[in-house]
């Protein structure tokens, strides 16, 4: 099986749950940034251009973990700024399991192999550590020479003592997809579980020129959509179809919503309009008919996971031909 039977069986029982309420909007992950601060400057990263006033504050771990009890999201992404950053880091960690959440926890690798030191395998726990390209192309991304090293030997060592890890790499402009093959190959060599990708997107706190405009990605995710035959991508087929232009999707800003210092972000991870204090406002008074792809601007090049996977959850059961393909995608 592609991703823990857990994993599989606690998504599929909340979503069947939120179907038989008839609650349209639910939320599947929870994008828990607990701290912007970060060790690296990176010029594709917003965080730490949109947050850059208020970087320096940090929830309180009671609040990271009111804000898990208020999402009833199945998965937290504790995500950043580094989360390896945050003070309170390996006691959140625990306690988000002890809930019975799924954590899937992000971070660029530097200070991983210290952090495992502090740190327990756990089924519900999965490393995703970015990986952008080889060393050089890596080092370049983000601007620092060492990280790719750096990456791998945590990436080695996670292994070695019985963690999950992913990657998560990004299809930048100049993404050379030859060697994102190989990066693949490397990385599926050492023992990585599985392989997420998406394409660079040129979202408002961003000004490089680094990033994909929609006939790109779509150019670019034809040969990535043949990768995913040779490898164990954890992007679902649906959504790399998507991302190729073969299937039409329209986005979900709300299912994966994203409580940082300053609150819960909306309307989605990428867009900043406000931050409202709870949860439950978030929800209510946010107006989602207003954002999308067609609506508003700022959405006309997204192609986003954090907004397209949540809905592939709502397409696949709409057509036995796309159950029967997540079947054999997720056996595979």
């Amino acid at each position: 099986m592609r991703f823990p039977w857990k994993l599989n069986y606690d998504l599929t029982k909340y979503i069947i749950s939120n179907k038989l309420q008839k609650i349209e909007k639910y939320p599947l992950v929870l994008m828990l940034e607990p701290t912007h601060l970060c060790n690296l400057a990176c010029s594709g990263c917003g965080r730490i251009r949109e947050y850059a006033e208020t970087i320096q504050q940090m929830m309180s771990l009671e609040e990271c973990l009111r804000s898990v009890d208020e999402c009833p999201a199945p998965v937290v992404t504790i995500t950043g700024g580094e989360p390896f950053l945050y003070s309170h880091i390996y006691e959140l960690i625990p306690e988000v399991l002890d809930r019975g959440k799924h954590i899937q926890l992000c971070t660029n690798g530097l200070l991983l192999e210290k952090a495992l030191e502090n740190m327990k395998p756990h089924p519900n726990l999965t490393l995703n550590v970015h990986m952008d390209g080889l060393e050089e192309t890596h080092d370049r991304i983000l601007e620092r020479k060492g990280t790719f090293k750096t990456a791998i030997a945590g990436i080695r060592k996670a292994k070695s003592l019985g963690f999950r890890v992913c990657t998560n790499t990004t299809i930048f402009k100049d993404s050379d997809l030859v060697e994102i093959e190989m990066l693949f190959s490397l990385l599926t060599d050492i023992g990585v579980d599985g392989l997420l990708v998406a394409p660079g997107f040129d979202y408002e706190a961003v000004g490089e020129n680094l990033f994909l405009q929609r006939r790109e990605i779509e150019k670019k995710f034809e040969e990535v959509y043949r990768m995913s035959k040779r490898f164990r991508f954890w992007s679902t087929p649906m959504y790399l179809r998507f991302l190729k232009g073969e299937k039409k999707l329209a986005c979900t800003p709300w299912g994966n919503p994203t409580r940082n210092p300053l609150g819960w972000k909306a309307p989605c991870y990428l867009i900043t309009d406000t931050h409202y204090p709870t949860f439950r406002e978030m929800m209510a008074k946010t107006d989602w008919d207003k954002y999308g792809v067609g609506k508003d601007p700022r959405c006309a090049q997204c192609m986003m996971h954090c907004g397209f996977e949540p809905t592939v959850v709502n397409e696949i059961g709409k057509s036995w031909k796309d159950i029967l393909e997540m079947i054999i995608w997720n056996f595979s």
